[in-house]
């Protein structure tokens, strides 16, 4: 059993958990607009997940991803 920091943290990272939360988001509010018959912001929430994976990605490339400058998990 080692406790090192070579251990990543599994994507326990700031870009890791933005692209999370948006697409979490955009699911639960996709699935309340669907529920109240409301097409546009359905659509509207599938264009936000959609847009989860760029942030998530823009923001590994600025230095917030596992193992990134940026990130306190390093």
């Amino acid at each position: 059993m080692s406790h090192g920091s070579e251990d990543p943290g599994h994507g326990n990272s700031v870009a890791a958990w933005t692209t999370v939360g948006i697409v979490t988001g955009a699911f639960t509010l996709g699935t309340l607009f669907f529920w109240f018959d409301n097409a546009t912001l359905v659509w509207a929430s599938a264009a936000l997940a959609a847009l989860g994976p760029v942030v998530g990605y823009a923001l590994k490339k600025a230095g917030y991803g596992v193992g990134g400058a940026k990130n306190k998990m390093h």
